[in-house]
């Protein structure tokens, strides 16, 4: 009792303020027109698994609050004031203590991506709405369990149905979430790959806005890294031509050109580590090839780097036709044209891509002489 006297008394004057005003900053969350009963539906759904309470979960959690943030010498007298309290005076209080917690819950996170989900189905709202929303997916979608339970709220559908929306920076923020989503997520890579997200990002990837290429190739890359599945579905969609066409056009934003090569040294490396899967012709792709190995000639160390990187993987591969990479790619000039700008650069930096051009040489000229050898 005495307990429940203390929280009544001083609680409602301590926190009022902070009510009120926590209240007038919730108050302005927009949501869109939806089914009451189907959202319940959707959050008892995410409910299971996670904690739907938010603010002060019970009146001890609010006596800690209250405590922490109270004079010794106010929390006093109001003790004493409340024992001269009369039963229905406390009963009151109690009402209004009760209120007061109800105002102060904050959302959980399941609720702000339910709010989110239907700000994005309401075309009546404003634009300014629904890139709010896209913002706000993308801050939670970072946490794994939040990126699983998206899909149960119907998030991905709706992400991946705005994909084909008319304003391009709409396209690129779902894009962006749908990548933040997907990122070391086997669950949510194959959710979205079965949405067919990856072939509507392909075709963004000719968009003439810059970030949506940016942010759709992002999003490519993490629905597909680890992934079998989405890799060979990459491929089936032609996707060595996509990369081929970026690193040939010295026009596209660099950011592009380093993405690319990440993601082919990244396809190189898995399969490497998958060797009983069959090797793709992907790699055989003499333009892509071509592309990558002139990517070396960039005055940017760290594009030089990653286009290493992806040749250093290939020529690992047990498919890899180095003489393609002699005759065609001219790989060794390029080599030595590379050993040479590297010597014009002092920075610590430059020694360590130095050292992988070597790393690459070295493997270059020893699986050209085993193909020399095996001729003989």
């Amino acid at each position: 009792m005495a307990k429940f006297i203390l929280i009544v008394v001083f609680m409602v004057v301590l926190i009022a303020n902070f009510a009120s005003s926590e209240v007038a900053a919730s108050s302005g969350v927009v949501v869109g027109s939806s089914n009451p009963k189907e959202e319940g539906n959707k959050l008892a759904m995410v409910q299971e698994e996670e904690d739907m309470d938010g603010g002060f979960s019970s009146l001890d959690g609010m006596l800690q609050w209250a405590i922490g943030h109270s004079d010794p010498g106010v929390l006093k007298e109001r003790s004493e004031v409340a024992q001269r309290m009369s039963p229905e005076e406390l009963n009151k209080r109690q009402t209004e203590l009760k209120e007061l917690m109800e105002k102060l819950k904050m959302p959980s996170d399941a609720q702000l991506m339910l709010i989110a989900v239907n700000d994005l189905n309401n075309s009546s709202l404003p634009l300014e709405h629904h890139l709010r929303a896209l913002e706000e997916l993308l801050v939670l979608v970072e946490h794994i369990d939040n990126a699983i339970d998206l899909q149960k709220l119907g998030g991905f559908s709706v992400l991946v149905s705005i994909l084909n929306h008319s304003v391009p920076e709409i396209r690129t923020a779902a894009a962006w979430v749908l990548g933040k989503a997907s990122q070391n997520n086997p669950i949510v890579q194959k959710q979205v790959l079965e949405l067919g997200a990856l072939t509507m990002l392909m075709k963004m990837m000719k968009s003439h806005t810059t970030e949506e290429a940016v942010k759709a190739l992002f999003a490519i890359s993490a629905l597909i890294r680890n992934n079998v599945n989405g890799q060979s579905l990459f491929y089936q969609e032609a996707g060595d031509t996509m990369l081929q066409e970026v690193l040939s056009n010295s026009n596209l934003d660099i950011r592009l050109h380093k993405k690319s090569l990440f993601l082919i040294a990244d396809l190189a490396e898995s399969q490497l580590e998958n060797e009983n899967t069959a090797e793709v012709s992907f790699f055989s792709n003499r333009l892509l090839l071509k592309a990558i190995v002139d990517s070396m000639a960039s005055s940017d160390l760290d594009l030089t780097e990653k286009a290493l990187y992806a040749i250093k993987n290939i020529l690992l591969l047990r498919s890899t036709e180095v003489q393609l990479f002699k005759d065609f790619c001219k790989l060794n000039e390029v080599l030595e044209r590379t050993r040479q700008q590297l010597n014009d650069h002092r920075e610590e930096y430059a020694m360590d891509v130095e050292s992988l051009r070597k790393e690459v040489n070295l493997t270059f000229l020893q699986k050209l002489n085993k193909v020399t050898q095996a001729a003989l």
